[in-house]
């Protein structure tokens, strides 16, 4: 039921590297260890404006679809979360139900600060219900932009919530797939010699259903009478098939392609992913203009 965190590199991870460096240039005397934090600097901030604006671009010109009419592949879908039918998923904090949680536990320190100590997520798949169909949502793999955030507090114990309730406005980037949609091979007749081969491999199985005149042969009568049967089976499989409902899914995409699932609207998001392009533009920007000024203070120094 639980996983490790997963977070978006651009959002949380690279914006931690960066501020980590520039303490640690801040530290040290102007040097070499500068030029490394300088470089690391604008390596992050390019990474982070790349992905962030092919993030936003990716929300932006993905077209929503219907899930009664998505096309299998990569998808962008909104509709409300619903449970899963049986056992409810519930909330390690509070015991009650959700859709999906991450939890961050943390402890008080003896000079009052708070130490994380750990931080778990749900990996359990929900429904989302767009009015035209049901589909299920895997979010193993998926950078999850939840807003909904609750603290709880017990002793020297703090637990902080991020969760998806039933009935949420969830929007999803994923690949769509219908499970149990592969067209059913309908040529019976062929089908029909088959089960009738695979029936002869086992004589005496076929003899205990077919020899009704018990003389250890399978007469011409008794013959057609196990065609009939074959084909009887034959059909009925088919018709199972043809009237088993079909199961869509969304998961991560095979491709390193954005899986996102979010309890905020699909143009907010896009407005998040490009302000954090700005802002890790600027870093490089930033790093650039302190790379040319460390090195001409390095080469009059040189002088």
């Amino acid at each position: 039921m639980l996983t490790r965190l997963r977070r978006d590199i651009a959002h949380v991870t690279l914006p931690t590297l960066q501020f980590i460096t520039v303490a640690i240039m801040l530290k040290t005397a102007p040097g070499k260890g500068w030029g490394l934090g300088i470089g690391v600097l604008a390596a992050s901030g390019l990474a982070g404006w790349l992905r962030s604006l092919g993030t936003a671009r990716a929300i932006s010109d993905t077209p929503t679809s219907r899930i009664a009419s998505a096309a299998q592949g990569y998808v962008e879908l909104t509709g409300r979360g619903r449970p899963l039918d049986g056992t409810p998923l519930l909330s390690p904090v509070n015991g009650l139900p959700v859709l999906w949680y991450r939890v961050k536990t943390e402890r008080r320190q003896s000079d009052g600060k708070w130490r994380h100590v750990s931080t778990d997520e749900s990996d359990a798949s929900f429904l989302l219900d767009d009015g035209s169909g049901v589909c299920a949502v895997d979010p193993e793999g998926a950078d999850m932009m939840v807003s909904r955030k609750e603290s709880y507090t017990q002793g020297d114990t703090r637990h902080t919530q991020w969760c998806l309730i039933n009935q949420d406005r969830i929007y999803v980037l994923g690949d769509f797939a219908t499970l149990g949609s592969i067209t059913p091979d309908l040529d019976i007749g062929r089908q029909t010699r088959e089960l009738l081969d695979h029936w002869k491999s086992d004589r005496k199985r076929l003899l205990e259903r077919f020899d009704l005149d018990g003389d250890g042969e399978i007469d011409l009568r008794e013959w057609e009478l196990a065609r009939s049967q074959a084909r009887r089976e034959v059909t009925k499989l088919r018709d199972e098939i043809l009237s088993a409902p079909e199961a869509h899914v969304v998961r991560k995409p095979a491709s390193k392609s954005l899986f996102l699932v979010s309890d905020l609207a699909p143009d907010r998001l896009a407005t998040r992913y490009r302000w954090w392009s700005v802002y890790h533009i600027a870093v490089f920007f930033a790093s650039a203009a302190g790379a040319a000024a460390w090195l001409d203070n390095a080469g009059a120094l040189a002088r």
